[in-house]
């Protein structure tokens, strides 16, 4: 009964490989060059209804403006006193938030009609990643020095609707990347990067409740997460060695793992098409959620140099990446768009 059950499984192995080359999951659609833009580029948002795609450089320390079906650049937003990271687009105030950190923190508002600043939030030295909840409509703005003597760092809340700094959780080590919420629990999980744990956190209490550290996965540095949180399941991927890891949010125990795209900054679980994506340097990982317990690798989906950070749109079926330039002089940054196909 096992030989014809494995002999099964190769024939299953090889279609879906055949498949996946000929059929690849996502499709290059446009390219739109950024001449005079050097070094990283970092986060987006999008406002659908107006048309517009917006994107952070982190070291021209603008944010770009683009047509979100053409792809056209159309403004560049200036006068930022920090690299500009995570990017929150509202649609009912038509205001456009960046989170701006290094030395100093803020967030700044910018109005969507004429792109001006409009208020300034200050915060705590180190701003970067930043969550929105809708539920709340609470912003989580992360802030610490990334340096080994710092034995913790901060969320900062904000209230979208008053932008008004109204509380913090206090997290381990000296930094942390993605988050993620499930609302069914009210927990707000975290990588906590330079501890190598994923974070979770009571948003009702605002207290860190527990780790998981990733020793099992035999990883470091983990950056990007998404949530499937239906199926109680929390997907990270770390940069040392770069992997997939699959965590079960019930128990916090690892059950699955994968080899994936390196410099890896962000990841979505596509809920329509129970994929995931993982932008990094050169390709964009995708893989197949089967069942909560069961995942395949569909393809890394060859884009260009030092390509990280994406934003999907699931009104468009499409994902914007961004190609950088750091560390490599001459390096034409770009936005890329990908179709995404069934």
């Amino acid at each position: 009964m096992k030989k014809p059950h494995a002999i099964f499984l190769i024939i299953f192995a090889i279609v879906l490989s055949a498949h996946a080359q000929g059929n690849p999951p996502l499709r290059l659609i446009h390219t739109t060059p950024l001449p005079g833009i050097q070094g990283d580029l970092e986060h987006f948002a999008y406002d659908l209804k107006g048309n517009r795609l917006f994107l952070g450089t982190e070291d021209h320390k603008t944010v770009e403006v683009f047509n979100l079906r053409t792809g056209e650049r159309l403004h560049s937003i200036t006068g930022f006193k920090a690299p500009p990271h995570a990017l929150l687009y509202l649609p009912k105030a038509n205001e456009l938030l960046v989170t701006a950190g290094d030395g100093v923190g803020m967030v700044d508002v910018f109005s969507g009609d004429d792109y001006k600043l409009v208020k300034t939030i200050d915060l705590l030295p180190g701003v970067d990643c930043a969550l929105y909840d809708p539920a709340t409509k609470y912003y989580y703005v992360q802030s610490g020095i990334d340096d080994p003597s710092w034995k913790t760092h901060y969320l900062h809340i904000i209230d979208t609707e008053t932008l008004k700094h109204i509380g913090d959780i206090i997290l381990p080590g000296s930094h942390s990347e993605a988050m993620a919420i499930d609302h069914a629990t009210d927990l707000l999980y975290v990588n906590l990067t330079r501890v190598d744990e994923v974070g979770v956190v009571d948003l009702k209490k605002r207290q860190l409740v527990a780790t998981w550290p990733l020793t099992d996965a035999h990883a470091r540095e983990p950056v990007p997460m998404a949530i499937d949180a239906p199926n109680h399941r929390l997907f990270i991927a770390t940069r040392h060695p770069a992997k997939l890891i699959v965590f079960d949010t019930d128990t916090g125990k690892i059950i699955a793992t994968f080899p994936c795209v390196s410099e890896n900054d962000d990841m979505t679980f596509d809920r329509g098409r129970k994929r995931i994506y993982i932008s990094g340097n050169g390709a964009v990982g995708v893989y197949e959620e089967r069942d909560p317990d069961h995942y395949v690798h569909i393809a890394d989906v060859p884009s260009a140099y030092r390509t990280k950070t994406h934003v999907f749109v699931p009104e468009l079926n499409r994902l914007y990446v961004g190609a950088c330039g750091k560390f490599k002089p001459g390096t034409l940054l770009k936005l890329l768009i990908f179709q995404i196909e069934p």
